[in-house]
């Protein structure tokens, strides 16, 4: 039987795990994955009751009912390392007998939708409209530490989006799906469908350039050109494609639902979106 030692394992004096700050019965299999600490207020004022609530760093949490579901929701803090962080952790509350730290005979999947914003690539999207990822292009490198099962189409798209985009050489970018119930449950003529790019970065690996100079060219306009798997390039986030190649290796089901807050080729950037971020939590939690 596999046992994880204290060091690879890591828990708090309360035998909660490390970095969350979580035990298993503080969450739902129904779980909101928010950047913002702030949004997991916002997600939980639509609760119609809350039953924990805990922050540990920036990784809050709220817990509570609505409409007879029982939900989560937690933030994440920004980038693919922080994903990295919370994907284990919370497989390891569902999946791990914390104290005799062994592996519990009846596997959870837990149900992972990431609500966030993003940067549009598309100049006929505008803002405030709703993207969802039915695909991700990862610029970032979390998914090559794993042994990540990638389908042979995931790892021929990537290929032919890298070819077409001129990355720096030893960037390895790669090509994971969502997941596809789970996708199709948010799936209306409300939202856009597509592939979202997950990048490491908010400046330089978005194409943004201020007094230092990227090692990309026209990485934008390349990327509103992409074509592939019969979707376009639709948006710039930071999260997706750890969240989705991790989640589904580990038994997770997996999406990202975004608010585009800027439109690039346009040069448009929201000036509030508040009222519409409420709408679009709703528009999720009814759904799921």
């Amino acid at each position: 039987m596999k046992t994880y030692p204290k060091s690879e394992l890591t828990l708090n004096a309360k035998n909660q795990v490390y970095h969350l700050g979580l035990s298993p019965e503080q969450i739902s299999d129904k779980i909101i994955l928010v950047g913002d600490q702030d949004r997991v207020n916002l997600v939980s004022s639509l609760f119609d009751s809350i039953e924990h609530q805990s922050q540990h760093r920036e990784f809050v949490c709220q817990t509570g009912m609505y409409k007879g579901k029982k939900i989560t929701a937690l933030s994440t803090g920004i980038g693919t390392d922080n994903i990295d962080i919370t994907i284990n952790e919370l497989d390891a509350l569902v999946n791990i007998d914390l104290i005799k730290r062994t592996d519990l005979p009846k596997k959870t999947t837990l149900n992972l939708v990431r609500i966030g914003t993003c940067g549009l690539l598309q100049p006929e999207i505008p803002v405030h409209a709703y993207v969802l990822s039915k695909a991700a292009f990862g610029l970032d490198n979390v998914a090559h530490f794993y042994n990540i099962n990638f389908l042979e189409e995931e790892i021929s798209a990537a290929e032919k989006i890298k070819s077409k985009i001129g990355l720096p050489s030893n960037v390895n970018p790669y090509f994971v799906y969502a997941n596809q119930e789970l996708t199709n449950k948010l799936s209306s003529d409300k939202v856009y469908e597509g592939i979202t790019v997950t990048s490491s970065g908010f400046y330089g690996p978005q194409g943004r350039q201020l007094r230092l100079a990227t090692k990309t060219t026209l990485l934008n306009d390349k990327l509103q050109q992409i074509h592939e798997s019969g979707m376009k390039v639709l948006n710039f986030e930071m999260e997706s494609s750890t969240l989705f190649s991790l989640g589904r290796e580990l038994g997770h089901q997996c999406t990202t639902i975004c608010l585009g807050v800027a439109n690039r080729p346009n040069l448009d950037f929201s000036k509030g979106y508040k009222n519409e971020m409420i709408e679009l939590i709703r528009y999720v939690l009814d759904r799921i």
